[in-house]
């Protein structure tokens, strides 16, 4: 395994990891629909702490799906793309390779089928 797959791997592994838990999954779709937002205001539309709410959006940081910038006393939360977008690419090629995967078992059983209805004396 190259550096770089392994890096996009462990890239992979922490969004997907980020993405388990329901509740930063609804923080990150909060933050899509307002742009920004501090962890005071998210916490407001949900039904956790402010506190819970900073250490989801601490994990969802580590693993680049959003990014705070601070603005005089708060912290501004946003969503950054990248991160889901390398994400879903690498689900889209794990899936083109399945799709292969199964097309080739296909063939194999479509041919053994067909050398089998052959081989039958009618």
């Amino acid at each position: 395994m190259t550096e770089e797959h392994a890096g996009a791997a462990e890239d992979v592994d922490s969004v997907l990891g980020a993405l388990a838990d329901p509740m930063r999954r609804r923080l990150l779709d909060l933050l899509a629909a307002q742009g920004q937002a501090t962890a005071t205001t998210l916490a407001e539309r949900l039904p956790v702490s402010r506190q819970a709410v900073v250490k989801h959006l601490t994990v969802l940081d580590a693993a680049g799906l959003v990014s705070g910038t601070r603005v005089g006393r708060e912290v501004r939360y946003a969503v950054r793309p990248t991160a889901l977008d390398a994400t879903a690419r690498w689900m889209a090629s794990l899936a083109a390779d399945w799709d292969r995967r199964l097309a080739n078992i296909k063939r194999v059983a479509e041919a053994a089928e067909r050398d089998a209805r052959q081989a039958r004396p009618d």
